[in-house]
C-alpha cells in the first residue's frame, strides 16, 4: 500500500528545490541541505537515485551540483515517487495484502484501486506546477541573488 515516506518527502523537496533554484546553473548539494534541511547523507542517496533515472543530471566541478534532466514541465511528482518508493513493487507485495476470501475479492482490489488513483494523481502533478505554487505561496529563490547587472 502507498505510503508517505521521509525519504520521498526528502527527494520531492530536493528536486524541487533544483527546478526552482536551478535556472542560473546547477544547484549545489550544500545549498539544498541548508534551504531544506534535508540530512546529507540521505540527500546523496536520493539524488544519485534520482540521476540514475534520468530526472537529474549530475555537474561535476567547483560550480557543480544537480540540473533536471528534462524541464520542469516533463517531470510528474509520480515518476520521483516511483524511483525513491518503489512504488511499482507494491502490488507484488503479497506480505500485505489479504489472504481471505472476503479479502482477494473485495479489500485487495479496493487497496489497489486506491494506490492507482494515488499514482495517477501525483503522475498530473509536474514540477512545473510545483514551482509555480512556491512562486505563489512567495518562497524565496536564489536565482535572484544569482543576477549581475551591467548598466
Amino acid at each position: 500500500m502507498f505510503r508517505l515516506t521521509k525519504k520521498m518527502i526528502y527527494a520531492l523537496e530536493a528536486v524541487v528545490d533544483v527546478a526552482y533554484n536551478g535556472r542560473m546553473g546547477p544547484v549545489q548539494s550544500r545549498d539544498i541541505t541548508r534551504r531544506q534541511e534535508i540530512p546529507k547523507r540521505y540527500l546523496e542517496q536520493v539524488m544519485q537515485q534520482l540521476v540514475r533515472a534520468g530526472i537529474l543530471k549530475g555537474v561535476r566541478g567547483p560550480k557543480g551540483g544537480y540540473n533536471l534532466a528534462r524541464e520542469r514541465r516533463r517531470v510528474s511528482v509520480g515518476e520521483i515517487v516511483k524511483v525513491v518508493n518503489g512504488m511499482d513493487s507494491y502490488k507484488d507485495n503479497n506480505d500485505t495484502m489479504s489472504q481471505s476470501p472476503l479479502g482477494i475479492k473485495v479489500i485487495n482490489p479496493l487497496i489497489e484501486n486506491l494506490n492507482d488513483n494515488i499514482l495517477e494523481k501525483l503522475n498530473n502533478i509536474t514540477l512545473q506546477d510545483l514551482c509555480q505554487q512556491a512562486m505563489t505561496e512567495g518562497v524565496e529563490t536564489d536565482c535572484a541573488k544569482n543576477f549581475t547587472f551591467n548598466i
